[in-house]
């Protein structure tokens, strides 16, 4: 149950919509559930986030895309996500981060969630994705990066449609 609230912002993030990331986060504790045997008995909340990265990876190959994302502050769970800082409770610059986060491919955006907002290292990240540290410590530069300048292209439009 502890591990559940993380799932949920984890099912959002992957998603950014409120709507695919309820049944994304259902469908994995339903598999969870129907394959809790199969569990090694190691590392729950990893085993969790593996269930659901994979579930993402075959909802996005089937090309069962969702709508583009709603508003933060309507996830369930993420407006509280961040340290506590002012800036996390601007709604503007919520909606911008989640436009931001749309311009990265599942795989960056993936492990940019887990080592930021989950709080993975590296080597927890890997196997939980199951890919080697090298690819996620690029993934991960690549993904700050985008999100960077995907910021930055959007502060540069906003600031001149005032």
């Amino acid at each position: 149950m502890s591990h559940l609230p993380a799932l949920r912002r984890y099912a959002y993030g992957l998603t950014g919509n409120r709507d695919a990331a309820e049944d994304l986060f259902q469908a994995t504790v339903a598999r969870a559930l129907e394959n809790q045997r199969s569990w090694r008995g190691i590392n729950l909340r990893g085993w969790l986030f593996a269930i659901m990265t994979n579930l993402n990876r075959n909802r996005v190959r089937d090309g069962r895309r969702t709508p583009e994302s709603v508003p933060f502050e309507d996830a369930p769970g993420l407006a509280a996500a961040g340290d506590g800082a002012e800036e996390a409770r601007d709604p503007l610059l919520q909606r911008r981060l989640v436009a931001a986060l749309d311009t990265l491919s599942p795989d960056m955006r993936a492990v940019l969630l887990l080592v930021v907002l989950e709080g993975y290292s590296y080597g927890e990240v890997a196997r939980v994705l199951e890919i080697p540290m090298g690819t996620v410590m690029s993934r991960l530069s690549r993904a700050r990066r985008g999100l960077a300048t995907a910021l930055r292209q959007d502060n540069i439009v906003s600031m001149t449609q005032r």
